[in-house]
C-alpha cells in the first residue's frame, strides 16, 4: 500500500462534544421554565407547558411554558414601564450594558454552542465556531452605536416598545439581530423565541442578570404562534420585527395595516448560485457546500438554486456529486460531521414531500450512498437536475439540504433565471472575471449578493430583502435605522453638569518612565523632570526624552503599524473596551492623580475620568462605523471609496486638561488602525505616565501607542522634522506650533496645528470626536467598471 492510498480506507472516528454542561443548566431549573418578565423568571406552572426535544434523539429536553393573554400583557406592560428611563439613561450606560451582555456570551460561548446545537440539531462546529462568536459580535458593534447615537443619529428617539419574534434556524443569532440594536437606541423588548427552540433565549435572559440590564428592558415569553399574534395584537407595542417564513409575513403585514405599529419583515427565499465557466471550480463547490448544507439547508439565504453556465454544467455536477459523497450526515454533537439533524417531524415531512413532487415532475435525484441516522430527524444532501425553472422545486423554499440545478448559456440569461422567483434576499456570482461579477451583481433582485463567497454576515452589514424576502434590514447602520424615529422638533438640552469642590493633596513620589514598544523604557540620557502639584507640592518624576528616545518610539510605531494592517476593526474595539474596562479598575489612582495635578476636588477629577472612559467607548465605537461610501458617478460600474489609517500619528497633547485629551486623542487613532507616539502635557504629565499601566493590562498591540514624556517644545521639534512620521497632531504653544509647522516641510507630513488650544474636551456635541475620526483616516477611491 502507498502512502497515496494508506489513509482511503481508514474511517472518521468521533469527536463528540460533551453535554453535561448544558444539561446541568437545564436541570437547575428543574427542567422546567417559566417566561422572563420584569428582570426575573416566572414561576412555571401559571400557563401551560410544552416540550422541547433535541430533533437528533427525540429524546425531551425540557418543558417551556405556553405564553397566554395574561403573559404577554404583562410582559408588554414591564418594558413599557422600563422604557422611559432606558431612552432617558446616557448612551455611555447603554453602551456599557451591551458591552456586558458580549463580554457574558464569550464567557458562556461553550455552553451556548451547546445548548444550541442539542435544541436546534445543528452541527456543534456550526455553533460554536460562527453562531455565537456573531452573537458577541453584534453586541460589541452596537454598543459602539448606542454610545455614537448622538453623534451620528442627532435627534433621534426610539421607537418604545419592539415585539421581537424570531425563527428556529438561528436562534440565539436571530435573537442578537433583533435585541442589540433595539436596546442600544434605547427601545425596550419583548422577545417571543420559536416554540421549537427556545433554550438559548432563555439562557440569554439568564445573563441579562448577571449583566445588570434593567428590569423591563429585554423580556422573554415563551409560546407558538398563538403567543405571537398575542404579541402583534398587543396595542401598546410600537414596532413588530419578525424573520420568518413569508406566509406570516403576509399575516402579519394585514395584522398591523391601520395600526401605528411599525414593521420589518425578513421573510423566505429561493437564493440562486451562479457559476460561470471561468470560475475556480473547486471553490464554487465549497461555497455550495456552505449555500445549501450549512445549518441543513434552513438557511433563508441558502442557495438553493444551483444555475451553471452549459458549457460546463455535466462536468460540474459530477464533481458536485462526488463531494457530496464526502458528507457526513449524524449526531450534530459530533464535531466530525458535516450535516446535523432537521428541527422537527413537521419540517421533514416537508421536505419529503416537496423532493418526491420534484420527481413526480421528472426531475432526476441524487442522494449519496450511506443511510442517515434513525434515531432522531434526519435527511441526506440532495442534489436535483433536469429540473425546468418553473418546476414546484425551483419556485417553493424547501428549507432543507436539497439544491436544484439549473443550466444557463449567457449572462443575461442566468440574470433572468436568478431573478425568475417570488424572493429576492440573497445571490452568489461565481466568476473570475471581476468586471462580470460586479455587472451581474448590481442586475440581481436581491437585498445581498455574495462575489465568489456566500452566507458571509457581520454586524456591520445590514441584511434583508427585496419583493416577497420582506422589507427592513437587520444589522448595519440601515438596521439601526429600523429602531429610531427621525427628529420632528429640536432634541432636549444636556444636563449640566454638577460643578465639583476642590480641594486634594498629592501623596506619593514615583518616578515614570516612557512607554515604547509595549513596555517601560528608560529616557536615552537618564534625565528626569521633577513634576509639581498644582499646590506646590513635589508630585513625582517623569523621564525626560530626546531624539533618540524619539526614534525608538517611531521605529515601533511603525513595526506595529505594518504588522497589525490585518487586524480587524473589530478586535480593535475589543482591546478598547478592555482599555476602559481597566482604567475603570484604577479610577481611584487616577482620580487623585489629575486632582493632585490641576487642582481639581475629588469629584471634578472623578468627572474627568468619567469622560475618559466614555471617551475609550466613543473610540472602540468608531472602529468599525467609519465606512466608506459608493458614489453616483456617471458610467456603469461601482466607485466606492475606502477610508484607510494615516499610519504613525506623533500627538503633542495640550497643557490642560492633563488627561482626558491623551486618551481621546490615542484611542481614537488606534481605534481606526493607527500607531500612534503622544507626548503628554508638560504641566501634567503623571496621571497620562499612570495610564501606562492600565495599557499594559489590556492586549494593546506592542508599539501601537507609545508614550514619551518631557518638554513640549524639545520632543514637537524632533517630530516634526522626523521623516517616518506620516502626522503631526500638535496642541501647544503658539511659537512651537509655528516651527514645527516649518519642520513639518521635510515629508509634508499631515499636520493637525492648533496653537494655545482651548478645544472643550469634553466634547459635549461629539463633534471634536469627529474631527479626530476625521484626521485619523486618508480616503482611497476605486473606481471598477462593469459590463460592456
Amino acid at each position: 500500500m502507498d502512502l497515496a492510498t494508506l489513509y482511503d480506507p481508514l474511517p472518521y472516528g468521533p469527536a463528540p462534544e460533551d453535554a453535561q454542561l448544558a444539561r446541568q443548566w437545564i436541570e437547575s431549573h428543574g427542567g422546567t421554565f417559566g417566561h422572563f418578565i420584569d428582570g426575573k423568571f416566572t414561576q412555571p406552572g401559571g400557563s401551560p407547558v410544552f416540550d422541547c426535544i433535541n430533533p437528533a434523539d427525540k429524546q425531551v429536553l425540557a418543558q417551556v411554558s405556553q405564553g397566554t393573554e395574561e403573559d404577554v400583557a404583562r410582559a408588554v406592560a414591564s418594558a413599557r414601564k422600563a422604557q422611559p428611563d432606558w431612552q432617558e439613561s446616557s448612551p455611555h450606560e447603554r453602551a456599557k450594558v451591551l458591552y456586558a451582555l458580549a463580554r457574558q456570551v464569550q464567557k458562556h460561548a461553550r455552553l451556548f454552542a451547546v445548548l444550541e446545537t442539542l435544541d436546534n440539531g445543528k452541527p456543534i462546529r456550526e455553533t460554536r465556531d460562527l453562531d455565537v462568536p456573531l452573537v458577541a459580535r453584534h453586541f460589541y458593534h452596537h454598543a459602539g452605536w448606542a454610545q455614537l447615537m448622538p453623534a451620528r443619529l442627532p435627534g433621534c428617539w426610539p421607537v418604545g416598545v419592539c415585539g421581537q419574534i424570531i425563527p428556529w434556524n438561528f436562534p440565539l443569532l436571530m435573537l442578537a439581530w433583533k435585541i442589540a440594536p433595539a436596546i442600544a437606541m434605547g427601545n425596550t423588548v419583548v422577545l417571543k423565541p420559536a416554540e421549537f427552540t427556545p433554550l438559548t433565549a432563555l439562557l440569554f435572559a439568564e445573563i441579562c442578570q448577571v449583566a445588570e440590564v434593567p428590569q423591563g428592558v429585554v423580556n422573554v415569553v415563551t409560546g407558538d404562534g398563538d403567543t405571537g399574534r398575542l404579541l402583534v395584537e398587543h396595542p401598546d407595542v410600537d414596532k413588530i420585527a419578525f424573520t420568518g417564513s413569508t406566509e406570516v409575513g403576509r399575516i402579519l403585514r394585514k395584522a398591523t395595516a391601520g395600526t401605528r405599529k411599525r414593521l420589518s419583515l425578513e421573510l423566505g427565499g429561493k437564493s440562486p448560485f451562479i457559476v460561470f465557466e471561468d470560475a475556480d471550480w473547486d471553490s464554487a463547490i465549497e461555497g455550495i457546500v456552505d449555500a445549501i448544507w450549512f445549518n441543513q439547508g434552513q438557511v433563508c439565504c441558502a442557495g438553493s438554486r444551483l444555475l451553471v453556465q452549459e458549457s460546463i454544467e455535466g462536468r460540474f455536477c459530477e464533481k458536485l456529486r462526488r463531494r457530496m459523497d464526502a458528507l457526513r450526515v449524524g449526531n450534530p454533537l459530533d464535531k466530525s460531521i458535516d450535516i446535523g439533524a432537521i428541527v422537527a417531524p413537521v419540517q421533514l415531512e416537508r421536505i419529503e414531500s416537496l423532493v418526491k413532487a420534484g420527481v413526480e415532475e421528472g426531475a432526476v435525484m441524487y442522494q449519496p450512498p450511506g443511510a442517515c441516522p434513525k434515531e432522531g430527524w434526519f435527511y441526506p444532501p440532495t442534489l436535483m437536475t433536469n429540473v425546468a425553472p418553473a418546476s414546484t422545486v425551483a419556485q417553493i423554499e424547501i428549507f432543507g439540504p436539497v439544491l436544484v440545478a439549473m443550466p444557463f448559456r449567457t449572462p443575461k440569461e442566468a440574470v433572468e433565471l436568478a431573478n425568475n422567483t417570488v424572493y429576492g434576499l440573497a445571490a452568489s456570482v461565481w466568476t473570475e472575471n471581476l468586471s462580470l461579477a460586479l455587472d451581474v451583481a448590481a442586475q440581481v433582485k436581491a437585498g445581498t449578493v455574495w462575489i465568489n463567497s456566500t452566507n458571509l454576515f457581520d454586524a456591520a452589514s445590514g441584511f434583508g430583502g427585496y419583493k416577497e424576502s420582506g422589507f427592513g434590514r437587520e444589522g448595519g447602520f440601515e438596521g439601526l435605522l429600523e429602531y429610531v424615529i427621525p427628529p420632528l422638533a429640536k432634541a432636549k438640552p444636556p444636563k449640566p453638569h454638577p460643578v465639583s469642590p476642590m480641594g486634594f493633596t498629592a501623596q506619593l513620589d514615583r518616578t515614570y518612565k516612557h512607554y515604547i514598544g509595549g513596555k517601560q523604557a528608560r529616557p536615552d540620557q537618564g534625565y528626569s523632570l521633577e513634576v509639581k502639584a498644582s499646590q506646590g507640592e513635589r508630585l513625582g518624576e517623569v523621564a525626560r526624552g530626546n531624539r533618540k528616545d524619539v526614534r525608538n518610539a517611531v521605529e515601533s510605531a511603525r513595526k506595529a503599524h505594518e504588522g497589525g494592517k490585518n487586524q480587524s476593526s473589530h478586535l480593535r474595539a475589543q482591546v478598547l473596551y478592555y482599555l476602559a474596562e481597566n482604567l475603570s479598575s484604577r479610577r481611584d489612582s487616577i482620580e487623585k492623580l489629575i486632582a493632585a495635578t490641576e487642582g481639581y476636588g475629588i469629584r471634578a477629577a472623578g468627572e474627568q475620568v468619567d469622560e475618559t472612559l466614555k471617551r475609550l467607548f466613543d473610540a472602540a465605537a468608531w472602529a468599525d462605523k467609519n465606512d466608506g461610501a459608493v458614489h453616483s458617478t456617471p458610467f456603469r460600474g461601482l466607485t466606492y471609496t475606502l477610508n484607510e489609517p494615516v499610519g504613525v500619528i506623533a500627538v503633542v497633547c495640550p497643557p490642560s486638561p492633563s488627561f482626558l485629551p491623551f486618551v481621546s486623542l490615542g484611542a481614537v487613532a488606534v481605534a481606526l488602525g493607527n500607531a500612534v507616539i503622544l507626548v503628554p502635557s508638560e504641566r501634567g504629565p503623571i496621571p497620562a505616565a499612570e495610564f501606562v499601566q492600565v495599557l499594559e493590562a489590556s492586549d494593546v498591540m506592542p508599539g501601537v501607542w507609545n508614550v514619551v514624556t518631557g518638554l513640549e517644545g524639545e520632543l514637537a521639534e524632533v517630530m516634526a522634522a522626523h521623516d517616518d512620521i506620516d502626522a503631526l497632531w500638535h496642541f501647544g504653544s503658539s511659537e512651537s506650533v509655528v516651527r514645527c509647522l516649518e519642520l513639518s516641510a521635510g515629508n509634508l507630513k499631515q499636520t493637525w496645528a492648533v496653537p494655545d488650544c482651548d478645544y472643550d474636551w469634553t466634547d459635549p456635541n461629539g463633534a471634536l470626536c469627529r474631527e479626530i475620526v476625521r484626521r485619523s483616516v486618508q480616503v482611497k477611491n476605486v473606481w471598477a467598471p462593469s459590463g460592456e
